[in-house]
């Protein structure tokens, strides 16, 4: 694989010390280890090749890698989460930990937590106080990840969709191009997203980086509201209801 090249991948994700599964993007996986999640859709993951978007010994494992051929590979620490770090173990009152949590049943062994601003996993409790790993929960272990490259996406307009998706979590987007100029139509659900200012930010970035992209423009669509019909039992008296639909563009 060439930097840059942007590509769909299924894994499976191992602890490799005890063979416990972390992570995949095939269902049939998930349903076999009894870790499926209701609701999710399972498709493989979109990454650009050589951008950093994943930890280092499996960026170096694709950059080798051929479509179609499955690979089974061990990657440690230093090239997966780095050591544990014993300084980012602390230990911490319960008056201070009852502050920075909502809920007090929330808190158990393995629970995650989040106390000023960085988050953690709460690994003792004792004679009221606790300790707080700040480490990733993935720091000092190996890890075993199969995968196979499943395409190679080479259509500009297919390159733009799947980075968009990936992105931002939201799909059907209306893709239209004008010479290196891009227009991206954003899809209703997006629209009361409340972290779409930051995605879009985001994605502008993306897109230049890994397609080549000039002129990026967002249009929102809002559709038309809908007047009561004759006969209703109530009226709209919303001085919008029925105004025709808009749109407006955002260009980065």
């Amino acid at each position: 694989m060439d930097n840059g090249t942007i590509v769909h991948v299924d894994y499976e994700l191992y602890n490799a010390e005890n063979g416990d599964l972390l992570e995949t993007t095939l269902e049939s996986i998930a349903k076999e280890q009894e870790m499926h999640q209701e609701g999710r859709t399972y498709t493989p993951l979109t990454t650009v090749v050589g951008a950093g978007q994943l930890i280092e010994g499996f960026e170096e494992s694709l950059m080798e890698a051929e479509v179609s051929k499955e690979y089974d590979i061990v990657i440690e620490p230093s090239k997966a989460y780095g050591d544990k770090d014993t300084s980012l173990i602390e230990t911490i009152n319960q008056d201070k930990l009852m502050r920075a949590v909502q809920d007090p049943k929330s808190l158990y062994i393995g629970a995650s937590v989040e106390i000023g601003g960085r988050n953690g996993t709460l690994t003792l409790a004792a004679a009221g106080r606790y300790r707080v790993d700040f480490n990733h929960p993935l720091a000092g272990r190996s890890l075993r990840y199969k995968y196979t490259i499943v395409k190679v996406i080479e259509d500009r307009a297919e390159k733009i969709a799947a980075l968009l998706k990936s992105n931002t979590g939201h799909d059907d987007f209306e893709v239209e191009f004008e010479g290196d100029d891009v227009s991206i139509t954003v899809p209703q659900a997006m629209l009361f997203d409340t972290n779409a200012a930051m995605m879009k930010f985001r994605v502008v970035s993306v897109l230049r980086d890994a397609t080549n992209v000039a002129k990026v423009s967002f249009v929102e669509v809002h559709e038309a509201r809908v007047a009561a019909a004759e006969g209703d039992e109530h009226d709209c008296e919303d001085p919008d209801c029925g105004h025709e639909s808009h749109s407006h563009g955002e260009e980065e």
